[in-house]
């Protein structure tokens, strides 16, 4: 068998990428995340204010779960967009990166030999915002990799590129 070399991180950093050339996400997933913290929020205030309502006695402590919620939905909407801005992803010659956390960073290297399906999903805020996700599927079933927040356009073009890489280098295997 031949040893084969792999030009990965060379660096001490770890989230340094040789070669890779980074593709940002756009604003669209900030928005689809703080929408659905929105839709979470306006739930949480309805039960609340029912809440509320039903048990007047204890309509202080249900106007306080109220402020906590509001003030947990104002953290939310900065983690959503810190972590939007966090995304990104780069095509290289023998797999794709995917980088994204704001907080807790993560990179995933997926050679392309590697790659079983990729598909492409969208849920229904996902649809309302014109968004879709590239999902990456390998044999390691701790694989996560996705790329989420990219147009459908985008989406259809990368699900081609990848499925077409993953087959001309599956060949050699």
């Amino acid at each position: 068998m031949s040893a084969r070399r792999l030009d990965y991180v060379t660096s001490a950093d770890p989230f340094q990428v040789p070669g890779a050339s980074w593709v940002r996400l756009g604003p669209g997933l900030a928005r689809v995340r703080r929408a659905g913290a929105g839709v979470t929020l306006l739930a949480v205030l309805a039960a609340l204010t029912v809440a509320a309502v039903l048990r007047p006695d204890q309509a202080s402590w249900w106007w306080s779960l109220a402020v906590l919620a509001v003030l947990v939905f104002a953290l939310v909407w900065v983690v959503a967009g810190r972590s939007a801005r966090a995304w990104g992803y780069a095509e290289r010659d023998a797999d794709l990166v995917v980088t994204r956390g704001a907080l807790w960073r993560r990179i995933d290297l997926v050679p392309y030999g590697r790659l079983q399906m990729v598909d492409v999903n969208a849920g229904p805020l996902d649809r309302l915002f014109g968004l879709a996700m590239v999902q990456l599927h390998t044999a390691s079933p701790s694989s996560r990799a996705h790329i989420p927040g990219l147009s459908p356009a985008e989406a259809a073009r990368l699900r081609d590129r990848l499925t077409q890489r993953g087959e001309e280098q599956a060949t050699g295997l």
